[in-house]
């Protein structure tokens, strides 16, 4: 099975950004190990000023990861406490989040276009 890139966004109110900031800046050790026993991998979260939050994650599989991050009780209390944290949320934020489409990634391509290109050297060389 093949790596997923997940990458999400969901909207802070604005009034909340430096709570939401303080509570990630030491998420519960029990939830960190949760997320990564689950297939939570290389995760990220990326804030703008005005709240877009922007989240970023590797797994095996989406679906997977969030069942079995909802089986687990750290997860229903720390959703519990953050879903209040945002705007337009349908559902809890570790599902009610809108999934971006990527459209590019480096790696894939230059894999793809391997056998046509040439070797390269450092200008200059």
């Amino acid at each position: 099975m093949s790596t997923q890139r997940v990458c999400f966004q969901l909207q802070l109110k604005p009034g909340l950004i430096p709570e939401y900031t303080r509570r990630h800046a030491a998420v519960w050790p029990e939830m960190l190990q949760a997320l990564k026993a689950s297939g939570w991998n290389n995760y990220s979260l990326f804030l703008r000023a005005d709240g877009l939050l922007i989240g970023y994650f590797e797994t095996e599989s989406l679906s997977e990861a969030q069942a079995r991050m909802a089986a687990t009780g750290v997860n229903a209390r720390w959703q519990a406490e953050m879903s209040g944290f945002f705007e337009d949320l349908a559902g809890a934020p570790d599902e009610g989040f809108l999934q971006l489409t990527e459209v590019f990634n480096l790696e894939d391509q230059l894999s793809a276009a391997a056998p046509v290109l040439a070797p390269t050297t450092p200008e200059g060389d």
